[in-house]
């Protein structure tokens, strides 16, 4: 198989916002913050990029010492800082002094970003088309009245431009219902109920728990070999949960996954709405490329 690099040479220029089929387009969301594989994640450059072009993107949140949020994965600051430690110990003047690592491990000079932060450059820079996912890392016995109100009024001004995940479905209940206009998602893809399935009916089960589960959030995020695998057996989940009012962002589809272009079609296909991708230019040229030899 050629070079991704050259087919991206062949392709008309990607910006990595979205992919067209026909008429329908399937968002391609900025996992981490990251236009490239190997960009640092969570930077403020990305996002103000994400922003300006109308993107999708996601950031994850875990809660500081302060009763806020900072922008980061993990329970420790060890492998995405330079910083050690628990996150939820650390202080803002902490965090503020910390820097990210590149995926090597290596120290960046790229800043920590606060929920604050991010907000403030949404409220100034962002199109009208941009979105940003607000992955909480977090469960709802850590959201105290203090934290609530915290959340509820840093968001309040961008809630039209931010939606609101976890997999604590009550965690996303208590903070999306303290902001008016927070859009919020769902993520039913928990590893030991999809390891189960194994026929149509059961698919069928699993979206039915899923959207009874979550209740008025718009987006659903699946692991997308569920929506492959489901379709493999007959059953469409993205069409069910279509019928349900729901949109569906399948996770994490990156280039050096086994079969991705044959992957990627297929979930372009099944018209799913958005694709999660730590590369999405590159998905981008991929798809285009790939299009153009089935043509």
């Amino acid at each position: 198989m050629r070079e991704l690099v050259e087919l991206m040479n062949e392709v008309p220029a990607a910006d990595g916002v979205a992919i067209w089929s026909g008429d329908h387009r399937v968002r391609l969301k900025w996992h981490r913050l990251k236009r490239h594989r190997d960009d640092v994640p969570f930077t403020p450059t990305v996002l103000a990029e994400a922003l300006a072009l109308g993107a999708s993107s996601e950031i994850d949140l875990r809660l500081h010492a302060e009763d806020g949020f900072v922008v980061l994965h993990d329970e420790t600051l060890d492998r995405e800082t330079t910083g050690s430690g628990p996150v939820a110990s650390a202080t803002i003047a902490t965090l503020r002094g910390l820097s990210m690592r590149h995926p090597d491990g290596t120290p960046s000079e790229e800043a920590v970003l606060l929920l604050d932060d991010l907000v403030l450059l949404a409220k100034n820079s962002a199109t009208p088309d941009a979105l940003v996912q607000l992955d909480l890392k977090e469960t709802a016995a850590v959201l105290t009245p203090a934290v609530v109100a915290r959340f509820a009024a840093i968001v309040a001004p961008v809630a039209d431009r931010c939606i609101l995940s976890c997999a604590d479905i009550e965690a996303v209940r208590i903070l999306a219902g303290a902001v008016p206009g927070l859009a919020a998602g769902y993520d039913p893809s928990e590893p030991k109920v999809v390891a189960g399935l194994a026929t149509a009916d059961e698919y069928a089960g699993f979206v039915a728990a899923a959207i009874d589960t979550a209740g008025a959030a718009s987006t659903i995020y699946l692991d997308y070999p569920i929506v492959l695998k489901a379709a493999a057996l007959g059953y469409d989940v993205v069409g069910a949960f279509h019928a349900a009012d729901k949109l569906v962002d399948a996770w994490t589809l990156n280039t050096d996954h086994p079969d991705a272009a044959t992957s990627l079609r297929h979930l372009v296909a099944l018209e799913v709405d958005q694709i999660t991708t730590d590369e999405p230019i590159a998905l981008q040229a991929l798809f285009e490329s790939s299009d153009n030899s089935q043509g």
